[in-house]
């Protein structure tokens, strides 16, 4: 029984890898704490395998896809009574820890960060993600990732300020579109629809550069309030 690469974190992210990973055949451990949860998890991946506490150490490479609060718990209950056993390899994917912070707390484990830019949903129902690494991954944990989509070499700091700012204007939209929705006394129905399928579809036509006749018009409207709005300014 595989059980090299190792995967904590059973949530929306984890279950996007395993999805994946299940479909590419990659033999995956699992582990949870609660190992009820694991089993019940793994009932809809095959590719997945139960990790007991026991058999930790024994992995070679364990992807942490686990929220911020948790990686420090559980990357000491990794570390190894006897300098002399094995350690594995780390692959750190929480947004909001940065991985030199993870390096210099644990020198003699061997820790990549690989921070996913997206929402899981995404990266659920497309693929085709993209990761960010600050350095080149060992070709083994690279081919684990671009089944998922693209490794981009970039400083990981990149991923909180674009995921600010994508969320900032996200709901900065969703705000003006609800706003204005109420105002025009239109059913909440309606806005519900607006935000849930019209905007997002949107947005993605948009930067795919799909857009039917209709929004494209609506583009060179946008463009021209924004010429006048320049000129005005000067």
């Amino acid at each position: 029984m595989n059980k090299r690469i190792g995967l904590a974190g059973i949530g929306k992210l984890g279950t996007a890898l395993m999805t994946h990973w299940a479909k590419k055949g990659i033999a995956i451990g699992v582990y949870h704490p609660v190992k009820t949860k694991a089993e019940h998890f793994l009932e809809s991946f095959p590719n997945g395998l139960l990790l007991t506490e026991n058999e930790l150490r024994n992995v070679d490479v364990f992807i942490l896809a686990l929220p911020a609060m948790e990686v420090v718990p559980f990357i000491s209950t990794l570390i190894p009574k006897n300098q002399t056993q094995h350690s594995p390899t780390i692959i750190n994917m929480a947004t909001n820890i940065p991985t030199e912070d993870l390096k210099s707390k644990y020198p003699k484990i061997n820790i990549h960060g690989v921070k996913y830019m997206g929402h899981w949903k995404d990266l659920l129902e497309h693929g085709n993600g993209l990761f960010i690494s600050e350095s080149a991954l060992p070709s083994n944990i690279n081919e684990l990732f671009e089944v998922l989509g693209n490794v981009k070499i970039d400083n990981e700091s990149y991923l909180t300020e674009v995921n600010k700012l994508a969320t900032y204007f996200a709901l900065k939209t969703a705000i003006a579109i609800e706003t204005e929705f109420v105002t025009r006394g239109l059913s909440p129905e309606y806005l519900k629809r607006a935000l849930t399928s019209l905007a997002p579809e949107v947005i993605r036509s948009y930067s795919e550069g799909s857009l039917g006749h209709f929004a494209k018009e609506i583009v060179k409207d946008i463009q021209a309030e924004k010429s006048s709005d320049d000129l005005s300014i000067q």
